[in-house]
């Protein structure tokens, strides 16, 4: 069996977990980021490269207050405990951030630039928190970039190519693999230029309920696909 080099996750369905349990919604995300920690070790065991998880959209800012306020508490300490975390620096693990960082608190902002800055030399495996994260907002962030570039001379219209384009975006790496959780559908905005030819496969469980036997699940239905690539 071969593991696709790049695995992006949506992890969907930390609340309606927590509602099961009759927990409140928003400890549900408590059971999800644990499921993450989790999941790097089924990752480094698997081989995987490159690893792209959709944690926080642009729309959750619009989260009860309540909710949203336990969120920003659970990556302050998520985030600084990553950064403390042994195994990622033995294992050269580079941490992204990948979003409009800006957009969260102060302090929340600062720990994702840390964790970033004490892993940025790492290249055995790359692992991308998409946070404040949306697909349209990506690409409009990119071609306003791009535009100041040729404002300032940097760039002329004529250089502009997909391969010149790639260079803004938050990240050029495409997914082989693109996992949602929790039963929907559709993307929601992930990674709309980077998933042309991505493999789509959808789980009907939570995410929290997501276990190493359903990701190799995954990985066998990439490798019954045929990719060909629109040839």
């Amino acid at each position: 069996m071969t593991t696709p080099k790049h695995i992006a996750i949506i992890l969907d369905g930390n609340r309606r977990f927590a509602k099961r349990l009759m927990a409140k919604p928003w400890e549900g995300h408590e059971f999800g980021a644990k499921k993450v920690e989790t999941l790097l070790k089924w990752c480094y065991e698997l081989g995987v490269k490159e690893l792209t998880l959709y944690a926080f959209s642009i729309e959750n800012f619009n989260r009860p207050k309540k909710e949203f306020d336990y969120l920003m508490n659970l990556f302050r300490e998520s985030f600084k405990k990553v950064g403390n975390n042994k195994e990622i620096h033995e294992k050269k693990v580079r941490i992204n951030v990948l979003g409009r960082i800006d957009l969260f608190p102060a302090d929340v902002a600062k720990s994702m630039w840390e964790i970033m800055e004490k892993t940025k030399k790492y290249s055995n495996i790359v692992v991308n928190f998409c946070m404040a994260y949306g697909g349209r907002q990506e690409i409009t962030d990119a071609a306003r970039r791009m535009f100041a570039d040729i404002e300032r001379g940097g760039i002329k219209a004529d250089d502009i190519n997909e391969e010149t384009f790639k260079k803004y975006l938050y990240t050029a790496d495409e997914p082989d693999l693109i996992i949602r959780t929790g039963g929907e559908k559709r993307l929601s905005g992930f990674l709309l230029y980077q998933s042309s030819y991505s493999e789509l496969v959808f789980v009907e469980k939570m995410w929290p309920e997501f276990e190493k036997k359903d990701l190799l699940e995954c990985i066998s239905e990439f490798n019954r696909r045929e990719r060909r690539f629109g040839r």
